[in-house]
């Protein structure tokens, strides 16, 4: 059994009494290992495996943890326990609650919010102070709902009081937002937790007991939904000396205020490293220690290996320091699979990726745009839900991006007048439109004060179309009324026409993604995606490369009816890539990461790279709400990915920027570099 293999501070955490507690296990000490003995101890105590539930981070981890569960209890057992991030948690739950949801990414919701912000005028408002762009107020709305309860306008005005003046829009926008979503079932990533949080007030969801991962990175949102469940017991794993996400909601306080949140809590201390060297840690421990104490500990090394300290580079330049530090890498006896390069700052990766590739050395980049995120690939998936969910306006909306003059607006202007045309049913408004409905386009709204002033043009002429031998069933659609429906655009249209009519009773996600790539439907897009990419700064097309990139999209559209071939179901297909694209393998070779990827990884040998003051410590992200206590946790997340080999870097100068550096002030904390 698991319990047999923990060491004394292990197996007390694991086989405490049900209740609260809260593990404090620094970076290497084996909390997985406590985790998954605690769920062995709680199945041979009686707790039935459904009423245990496993909070996690990545569903990477919750797997990896099942799995070790698996070595000694039967599959049936096993598959009955509640485990995953709690995205892919609250999901299931409010799927098995009968709930109808799409799961939407941030990506495809973005451009829901652009077709509804696009709408809206601001040069009317009198402020010298530029209202926020459509992306980033979408990121800015959802660090509001990861971090507050408060009002939204109430929020954002002590953030940012500039943007006071802007605040009645942006209600607006949001609320017609939050309509659109309902209406067609859309969620995303933060809508599951809050739905899974109304989902618990109305009918109690419980357990005997809550396991959290990573419990310092929870924000506030995420610690509602803990609180939400009813449990008997909450056993809750984390370091806060690891707390490195506040970029994104989450809340220190949180893990710190554990003893005082919850009545008779327990805290539980593993303290014996068994990733690093003595000198990596004593390194790491120098400058952590700066940092207020919340929960008192100390690293005990277990490791036994040749203790080799960690050294310090200094470069005159910082390409020079890519270059050497890339010959270094070239002839290491480490694999490279074995080897991390981590950065504070993506311009510190672009820099040090070029002088790898140069050198014929392979790199992995984490946090790159990964295969199911590049758009050839995305606009097949929206087809495809299109096809699952008609009334998915989201994948709509994307999907005519790709034709031409038809943006994100006159998108979802056609996909309204489709949804009237086939009563709620788009492909069939599409195929097969209501004859009574004459004028699919109704009157827009106006609003002064809310910046809503377009009204509807003119319905345009069907006779435009004429000569361009569409099918006369076609022809009669009201949609080509629209009056910016471009020749080109009624092209699209009708090769999405064709597609659907050809292809609404197929199931088997393989061939239906074989007859989107010889569609003309996927040729359109493809050579849409091929122009932009081939089309220099002088706005002169290569139409060579051009046609190149055309078949390398081709290419990778078939390794996705590769993958489909492993499916029956086209839902079930769809729905496996939306929750776990994002983890999917990234290739092979010398790992280039950010810090924060970078967490829960370690290495054999570790370079932190471009330690200079200002880059890190990142003093912009500091001024704008950020903390030196902050930037030391991830200094201290760095150090420990190390197992054996820590090399750290810095340059005196850039010259492309022209700036020059001074040190890092962790290099002094660290004892490398005398104040």
């Amino acid at each position: 059994m698991p319990l047999s293999r923990l060491n004394e501070e292990q197996k007390n955490a694991a086989t405490a009494d049900l209740g609260y507690n809260l593990i404090i296990a620094s970076a290497g000490t084996g909390k997985t290992s406590t985790i998954v003995a605690r769920i062995a101890y709680l199945l041979k105590q009686g707790v039935k495996p459904e009423d245990i539930l496993l909070l996690t981070f990545t569903n990477k981890a919750s797997k990896e943890m099942i799995e070790r569960i698996a070595n000694y209890f039967d599959e049936k057992t096993v598959k009955q326990i509640e485990a995953g991030t709690f995205h892919s948690v609250s999901y299931r739950l409010l799927k098995k609650s009968g709930k109808k949801i799409v799961l939407k990414q941030p990506k495809e919701l973005k451009i829901l919010l652009k077709s509804i912000y696009e709408k809206r005028v601001f040069t009317h408002i009198d402020s010298k102070i530029r209202q926020y762009q459509y992306s980033y107020l979408y990121d800015i709305f959802s660090l509001y709902q990861n971090s507050s309860v408060e009002n939204f306008s109430s929020w954002l005005c002590k953030k940012n009081p500039d943007q006071e003046p802007f605040l009645d829009i942006y209600e607006d926008i949001f609320n017609e937002f939050k309509e659109l979503k309902n209406k067609f079932g859309y969620v995303g990533y933060n809508d599951l937790l809050i739905n899974i949080i109304e989902e618990s007030k109305q009918n109690k969801i419980n357990f005997k007991e809550i396991l959290v991962d990573e419990y310092q990175d929870t924000n506030s949102l995420q610690g509602r939904v803990i609180d939400s469940f009813e449990c008997d017991s909450l056993f809750c794993v984390g370091d806060y000396d690891q707390s490195i996400y506040a970029f994104n909601g989450a809340d220190i306080n949180i893990i710190g205020s554990f003893k005082q949140r919850y009545k008779n809590a327990k805290i539980y201390t593993l303290n014996k490293n068994y990733r690093s060297t003595k000198q990596i840690l004593s390194l790491a421990n120098r400058v952590i220690k700066k940092n207020p104490r919340i929960y008192k500990k100390e690293l005990i090394v277990t490791k036994e290996h040749k203790d080799i300290p960690p050294k310090l580079f200094v470069f005159e330049e910082v390409f020079e320091q890519y270059q050497q530090i890339a010959k270094k890498i070239k002839y290491s006896s480490s694999k490279n699979e074995d080897i991390a390069i981590l950065f504070r700052n993506n311009s510190s990766a672009d820099g040090m990726e070029a002088t790898l590739r140069e050198l014929g050395i392979n790199c992995k980049r984490k946090g790159s745009i990964s295969f199911f995120e590049t758009k050839e690939i995305k606009s097949l998936l929206n087809i495809i839900s299109l096809m699952i969910n008609p009334k998915d306006i989201m994948a709509f909306v994307n999907i005519f991006e790709y034709a031409k003059g038809i943006g994100s607006v006159i998108g979802k202007e056609i996909f309204e007048a489709l949804y009237k045309l086939g009563k709620g049913n788009t492909l069939k408004g599409l195929i097969q439109p209501d004859s009574e409905v004459k004028n699919p386009f109704g009157k827009k709204n106006q609003n002064y004060q809310l910046g809503l002033f377009d009204d509807f043009e003119n319905l345009g002429s069907v006779a435009r179309f004429r000569d361009m031998n569409f099918d006369e069933k076609f022809l009669s659609n009201p949609i080509l009324k629209h009056p910016k429906i471009s020749k080109e655009g009624a092209l699209f249209i009708y090769s999405l026409y064709n597609f659907v009519k050809n292809s609404h009773n197929t199931k088997s996600p393989y061939k239906i993604i074989t007859k989107l790539i010889n569609s003309n439907l996927y040729h359109f897009i493809a050579q849409t995606i091929s122009y932009q990419r081939a089309t220099k700064k002088n706005r002169i097309l290569d139409k060579e490369l051009s046609e190149e990139i055309k078949q390398k999209i081709i290419q990778k559209a078939w390794i996705l009816s590769n993958i489909a071939k492993n499916y029956h179901d086209i839902e079930k297909f769809l729905n496996a890539l939306v929750l776990g694209s994002s983890e999917m393998t990234e290739g092979e070779g010398v790992n280039l990461l950010s810090i924060h990827a970078s967490k829960g990884l370690e290495f054999k040998e570790v370079y932190i790279i471009d330690l200079m003051d200002g880059r890190f410590p990142n003093r912009k992200l500091m001024s704008q709400g950020g903390s030196l206590e902050e930037e030391r946790r991830l200094f201290y997340v760095a150090t420990t990915r190390a197992k054996e080999l820590l090399y750290l870097s810095f340059a005196k100068y850039d010259r492309i920027k022209k700036i020059e550096y001074k040190h890092s002030i962790f290099l002094e904390e660290a004892g490398l570099i005398r104040a």
